[in-house]
């Protein structure tokens, strides 16, 4: 291992090495940087347009308690990829498995599955998530066949920055916009709206809010956390809503929304319109070309207020639930 992190090399000095023999087919762990660059240029051609770079999977590793990267080469040349991370805010392990288009259907993205659910029996785990991309029915039909039931999807929009003017931030009376950068001492109250926030949103109850320090790092100090694009409503001393935006060394002239709460008896008051508000005029003054958010379909309210302000939809996301490998005979 080179440098891919702390967190990750005590995972890898402590994995077996997990060589799988399938036929022509190869599954081992990615232990290095090189490896896990190997990894991330099959994740980019099937996964595009979101692209990921190696910061972010020692992010993802930072973050989580449990992650881990395999590769799958077929004839000795890489066919797949797949990564799992036990995120300390689920018990369900989150996978993901990629093939590229010429190797599919010769058993590859199965060995990936069974060796993903292999590393899951041993830390615990019964069930795993994933995520298959609306329209993507060959990887959806692969998931289905394995036992994975839809949960809930997401809608993906994206506003087009260069197509719109900044807007006027218009805060309700009595509320203050500003941001945690100028307010670091609005900490705590940042972590209590969440705690009231996150409950209220559609397939929430699949996850739970971290511990106060916890929640602090992995949702607010990362990589692609910048104070300046956490934009805080204070009426007098209390913070009563904020909303965060995501930055990214993979696509650096996008920014992704992050939570936007409002406290419960605060909704309804035109605080999260002046957020969104000065969200985008942030946004384009800074230069970045897009903007784009992930909202569960039930989610109503953020949902309508996108929609006034023009982002469009993308293809989203179909999140699954399913069963380890070899727990459940698969589906025809």
């Amino acid at each position: 291992m080179t440098s891919f992190g702390s967190h990750a090399t005590r995972y890898v000095d402590s994995i077996r090495r997990s060589v799988v023999a399938m036929g022509a087919i190869r599954i081992e762990p990615a232990r290095t940087d090189a490896d896990i660059e190997q990894s991330l240029e099959v994740h980019n051609l099937v996964h595009a347009p979101h692209r990921a770079v190696l910061s972010d999977m020692r992010e993802t590793a930072r973050q989580s308690r449990g992650f881990a990267v395999f590769n799958a080469f077929l004839d000795s040349r890489v066919a797949g990829s797949a990564q799992i991370c036990l995120p300390r805010h689920s018990e369900a392990p989150q996978v993901d498995v990629y093939v590229l288009p010429a190797c599919r259907g010769r058993g590859v993205g199965d060995g990936l599955y069974r060796e993903l659910s292999r590393w899951a029996a041993g830390r615990g785990a019964t069930v795993l998530r994933a995520s298959v991309t609306e329209g993507k029915e060959e990887s959806l039909a692969f998931a289905r066949r394995r036992g994975f039931v839809e949960v809930s999807r997401d809608q993906l929009v994206q506003l087009d920055l260069g197509e719109i003017e900044e807007p006027e931030v218009e805060p309700p009376e009595g509320i203050e916009i500003s941001t945690w950068a100028a307010h670091p001492e609005v900490t705590r109250g940042l972590y209590e709206v969440t705690c009231e926030a996150w409950p209220d949103i559609p397939a929430s109850e699949l996850e739970r809010i971290e511990p106060f320090a916890e929640w602090l790092s992995t949702q607010m100090q990362g990589a692609g956390d910048d104070p300046r694009a956490v934009f805080v409503a204070l009426a007098g001393e209390e913070v009563v809503g904020y909303a965060q935006l995501k930055l990214s060394e993979a696509q650096p002239k996008q920014a992704v929304h992050g939570l936007t709460g409002v406290k419960r008896a605060w909704r309804r008051r035109g605080i999260a319109r002046g957020l969104k508000q000065s969200q985008i005029a942030w946004a384009k003054h800074e230069g970045f070309e897009r903007l784009l958010t992930v909202n569960e379909l039930r989610n109503e309210p953020i949902r309508r207020l996108n929609d006034q302000f023009g982002y469009q939809p993308i293809p989203g996301r179909i999140r699954l639930r399913g069963p380890l490998a070899g727990t459940q005979p698969p589906v025809s």
